[in-house]
């Protein structure tokens, strides 16, 4: 029986990480913060922006986080973590929770979600998510998450990263 050719593969990128990097920042996105509780209590938090919707039925979103990650271990393997749309005025929130070293819980007000996963107060939304799926892809792991409850506020704008900065919707 002949063998079957092996299949394609992509080519060498043409271009450098940093030119990457700065075509992907022309990219505006949302950003959230991803809340969870380790199994021992432990309020676990990071700023993301790689948030997307999946499905609707079922309601399924994903984000992605590094490997490298010190959050990794624990939202790799607990159950449940909610992902937190910030609203435009918590720009100092995003930037505490994207920052190594710091207590990022430290005055934060929340409320328990599904599972103990923080929901945090002021959002302009919020997705309480059941641990779905996990694909590892280069040096990421993109999370899947079964949306079980989610919430909106009303008239609320939302925070906005492009290019490196912060910024806040208008309308066109």
């Amino acid at each position: 029986m002949p063998s079957s050719p092996p299949p394609p593969k992509a080519s060498p990128p043409s271009f450098s990480a940093q030119e990457f990097r700065s075509a992907l920042g022309m990219f505006a996105t949302g950003v959230t913060i991803v809340t969870a509780r380790t199994a021992t209590g432990e309020l676990v938090g990071l700023t993301a922006n790689s948030f997307n919707s999946v499905s609707l039925n079922p309601p399924l979103v994903l984000w992605s986080l590094a490997r490298a990650a010190g959050s990794m271990p624990a939202l790799s393997t607990g159950s449940h973590y909610a992902i937190n749309i910030l609203a435009a005025d918590q720009k100092a929130l995003a930037e505490r929770f994207a920052t190594k070293g710091v207590k990022r819980w430290a005055g934060v007000e929340f409320s328990e979600g599904v599972a103990g996963a923080p929901l945090l107060a002021g959002a302009a939304a919020t997705f309480e998510c059941f641990n779905r799926s996990r694909y590892e892809e280069g040096d990421h792991v993109i999370f899947v998450g079964e949306v079980e409850r989610c919430h909106h506020a009303a008239g609320a704008s939302p925070l906005l990263f492009h290019g490196g900065r912060f910024y806040t919707e208008h309308a066109l």
